[in-house]
């Protein structure tokens, strides 16, 4: 785990939303931009991540989470790809690589395709390109769930191996991870919330698939072959709409990049060489029935 100091996370004001920021290592800039719901209070985080060891990583709290701003909503796309940029230039950066992870790849496709200037490489993590190319399940359609039912639902969908077989032969893994999974340490807070519905808002109303043709970066398409939330077909299909593009999947579901080693790797050697420092594409499998936690 990276060790922090303290001076190294806090509020950049961008004028009009104050984004909670977080940096650790040296090295080429990454901004690594962070999926649905999540906070840097909440290990493991970017920061936490083995390419701190060869970047300059930045990750931050996006508007209407963790301790971020929560401006009056609803936002868009283009409000979180706007402040992506923003957040680049505050910290002086003429361009950086740019890693999103699920809710976060569909905000870099959207700072890619806005503010192509700004990003170098670009790391699409188990994301979809929405439209006729695959949206990523409606999460949004489970937020009025009880928390312990949208979190069931949240662990089958996160990896298919997971199904209610899995469960009821691995009871205590499956209610861990439940568990982990409704768990809700800063939802008591004030706008909490409506950042959340927010988000999750825009995260629907996301379509870059017509667009994605004025994204001039490299970029590694990259996801578990077990994904249930971007499935695999979304991932051939945004590889193929790409100009400059590798595809690799790895042994996980939607948390691949916790579930393989081989992944984070991939994804340094890519950021340093580009589409090159990667071999041929490896083509997804067939869900199996098994897997473990």
């Amino acid at each position: 785990m990276t060790t922090r100091p303290e001076d190294s996370m806090g509020l950049v004001d961008l004028g009009g939303v104050r984004l909670w920021t977080g940096r650790a290592g040296k090295g080429s800039p990454l901004l690594v931009i962070t999926g649905t719901g999540a906070d840097l209070r909440k290990p493991p985080t970017p920061l936490d991540f083995p390419l701190a060891g060869r970047f300059a990583l930045l990750a931050y709290d996006q508007r209407g989470l963790g301790r971020s701003d929560k401006p009056a909503g609803p936002y868009s796309m283009a409000d979180y790809a706007a402040d992506a940029a923003d957040l680049i230039e505050a910290v002086g950066w003429p361009r950086t690589h740019v890693m999103g992870i699920s809710f976060g790849g569909m905000v870099a496709q959207e700072l890619a395709i806005r503010r192509p200037e700004l990003v170098h490489r670009l790391a699409l993590c188990c994301s979809s390109p929405g439209g006729a190319g695959g949206s990523s399940y409606p999460l949004h359609e489970l937020h009025d769930l009880q928390p312990l039912d949208r979190a069931r639902r949240m662990v089958e969908i996160a990896d298919t191996r997971r199904d209610g077989a899995w469960a009821a032969a691995h009871p205590e893994a499956f209610a861990q991870l439940v568990a982990a999974a409704a768990a809700d340490p800063f939802g008591h807070e004030p706008g909490a919330t409506a950042g959340r519905r927010w988000q999750l808002g825009a995260r629907a109303d996301h379509d870059a698939w017509e667009r994605l043709g004025g994204i001039a970066a490299e970029t590694l398409v990259c996801a578990g072959r077990y994904d249930g939330q971007a499935p695999p077909a979304n991932q051939e299909r945004l590889h193929a709409r790409l100009l400059q593009a590798v595809l690799r999947f790895y042994e996980g579901g939607h948390g691949f990049l916790l579930q393989d080693p081989a992944a984070f790797e991939d994804i340094a050697s890519f950021l340093d060489g580009g589409c090159g420092a990667l071999a041929a594409p490896a083509g997804p499998r067939a869900p199996s029935a098994g897997g473990s936690a």
